[in-house]
């Protein structure tokens, strides 16, 4: 039996590994795409994303 790995994503503001089918929401930012785990860590992105950026 072969098991299928996950790929995780992390979310900038907390560092948090996610499950991109599974996060709680996703913006695009600069062509990218951007997962975060929380509404909080999507407002606090949204308020300063250049300090999540790199």
């Amino acid at each position: 039996m072969e098991i299928e790995k996950k790929r995780l994503v992390t979310d900038p503001v907390c560092g948090m590994k996610i499950d991109p089918d599974t996060a709680y929401s996703k913006i695009e930012h600069e062509g990218r795409v951007i997962y975060f785990c929380s509404r909080i860590c999507e407002e606090e992105f949204r308020r300063n994303p250049k300090k999540y950026m790199r």
